[in-house]
């Protein structure tokens, strides 16, 4: 088994689409066989017209199908001949800057919110330059392939042995269909393939269950449960002081098809649950009688069976093709790499009188304007004149620790072996969630992420080098898969996001959405300010999205209404 390289601190056409169908009536090889009678041109007993076979192709496939006969015959004017031309995705923006700016404008940070800064400006005529600290584009946006070395604040730096065709989204994973995020991937002509966040067939396991089960079962029990308490109550007349009895009866249909109960409103367990052996020629083998009420109950697990309820995490998601950095190397293809810095740190930042200077390790760069993108508690630590309400405001938002570990296997057991394709698996571990790919179905090998965790247990897994990381995900992640969670293990790689130099946490917590939040959403001077942290969205791209193209509309208005 290798493993990722640990230095430092620690030793260690789409598919399935084909040709156009014959035309009704025609056979496979396109050739009707009344057509063979047309060879004879001269009339007579069993002959048949031009005339009369387009009638019959008419009747029997429709215009279209006349038309392709006249066309195959030379009959069809050619000016009407349709033409062929390869499919161009639309690509039209759904935002933009009305009037032409030609201001110049820095804008510190190269992740989602700078970089689409930067192209909103950039179509609009502004002159603009991205300053980054790292030595890519991204922040937190990041997928990580073969070879890609991850340094981490102490030291701490991991070498990715993924197979080639290999990748682990760190960062960002799925992308919900409502968000803008959506809308770039379009503009932007980056393909997106489904992310399944749903998956019945994927696990529930909490410290409560003395073994972990299917999702399907464990909605099954509760669902079922919850039901016939609720029917039996109503029938009982608990709930007549607040239903009628047109309501009783309506609520009484609803819980017995929701539970699956039966006449007497009890729940005994049903196909919901699964089988052991599924239906085919013979009868399955249902799963047998579901545990008590008290023991569903005791297994805790309301937020695993409730994760994908709300709004931002509803299927159907998606996901870029080949990883979610498509989306920042579309970006900043249509920025223009001659446009942005890498490697440049920031290291003051003023407001002048008639524009901004921002020194940064390579130098000073002067604006008119500055789009500040950085995480809210970088900013805070830059020297500059921006006001103390502005600091205060900076300061206020907490840094949240995240973490995410990356498992490749050489086989894809989780779809051999468990039938999972896609989806995720909840737990109540330090590890939270196990993730499967949800691209590459049948390949030979992929990658799980092992755990996505937050706060205390981020904090924990962060604390460890990445050996210890691994040992711990695979120690938790064998009570649910079983020895070959462990023994079939290729390669990992680790990330800690509160460790990562220049961000320094995977997004941040406000303790109220008044005071400092409210007054970042104005410029400080010429300074603007963008970012997930300055939405509702926080720690989704799309906020990061929103935030940017507010902050550059009213940049953009300033400029269109100042004199020339």
């Amino acid at each position: 088994m290798s493993d990722s390289e640990e230095t430092g601190g620690d030793p260690a056409d789409e598919p399935g689409a084909k040709g156009p169908l014959p035309a009704a009536g025609a056979a496979a090889d396109g050739r009707d066989h009344g057509a063979r009678r047309t060879s004879d041109r001269r009339g007579g007993a069993g002959a048949m017209t031009r005339r009369a076979l387009l009638v019959g192709v008419g009747a029997a496939g429709g215009a279209g199908a006349m038309f392709a006969a006249m066309g195959a015959l030379g009959l069809a004017p050619e000016s009407h001949a349709p033409e062929r031309k390869d499919f161009v995705p639309p690509r039209p923006s759904d935002f933009s800057l009305s009037g032409r700016g030609a201001a110049k404008v820095v804008v510190l940070g190269a992740g989602v919110a700078g970089l689409t800064c930067a192209y909103e400006l950039g179509k609009a005529g502004y002159d603009c330059t991205v300053l980054e600290a790292a030595d890519r584009v991204g922040g937190r946006n990041l997928t990580l392939r073969a070879g890609d070395r991850l340094a981490e604040n102490g030291g701490r730096t991991q070498t990715a042995a993924f197979e080639e065709g290999t990748y682990f989204n760190a960062g960002p994973g799925r992308i919900a269909p409502w968000m803008v995020a959506m809308d770039y991937c379009r503009e932007l002509g980056v393909p997106i393939e489904t992310f399944v966040n749903n998956n019945a067939s994927a696990y529930v396991y909490t410290r409560g269950m003395s073994a972990p089960v299917r999702a399907r079962t464990a909605r099954a029990d509760m669902y079922g449960y919850v039901a016939e308490l609720l029917a039996k109550a109503s029938s009982a007349g608990a709930l007549n002081r607040r239903l009628t009895g047109q309501d009783r009866e309506r609520l009484g249909e609803f819980l017995r098809r929701f539970g699956d109960l039966g006449p007497d409103l009890a729940y005994r367990g049903s196909t919901r649950r699964g089988f052991e052996t599924y239906p085919g020629v013979a009868d399955g083998v249902p799963l047998g009688a579901p545990p008590s009420l008290a023991d569903v109950f005791a297994a805790g697990m309301g937020r695993a069976i409730t994760m994908d309820f709300g709004y931002d995490q509803a299927m159907p998601m998606f996901q870029p093709v080949g990883g979610m950095d498509a989306i920042v190397t579309a970006l900043a293809g249509a920025v223009g790499r001659d446009r942005i810095r890498t490697g440049s740190r920031v290291t003051g930042l003023r407001n002048l009188p008639d524009g901004v200077e921002v020194t940064h390790q390579g130098g000073t760069v002067r604006a008119d304007y500055c789009v500040a993108a950085l995480p809210p508690h970088l900013l805070a630590r830059l020297p500059h004149n921006l006001g103390s309400s502005v600091a205060a405001a900076l300061r206020a938002p907490v840094p949240v620790a995240a973490g995410k570990i990356g498992l490749e296997y050489g086989r894809r057991w989780w779809e051999i072996d468990d039938r999972i394709y896609g989806g995720v698996t909840e737990t109540d571990l330090d590890i939270t969630h196990i993730w499967y790919p949800s691209h590459g179905y049948h390949s030979r090998s992929g990658l799980v992420v092992g755990y996505y965790n937050t706060e205390e247990n981020a904090e924990l897994y962060g604390r460890l080098p990445h050996h210890e990381r691994r040992a711990r995900a695979l120690t938790q992640g064998k009570k649910i898969h079983g020895e070959k969670y462990r023994a079939e293990l290729r390669s990992s790689l680790s990330i800690a996001w509160h460790r990562q130099p220049h961000i320094e946490g995977g997004w941040v917590r406000w303790p109220s959405y008044e005071g400092g939040f409210a007054l970042l959403q104005r410029p400080a001077g010429r300074v603007y300010f963008a970012g997930d942290w300055l939405t509702h969205l926080v720690a989704w791209q799309a906020g990061a999205m929103e935030s940017a193209r507010k902050a550059v509309t009213e940049l953009h208005s300033r400029v269109m209404r100042t004199p020339s």
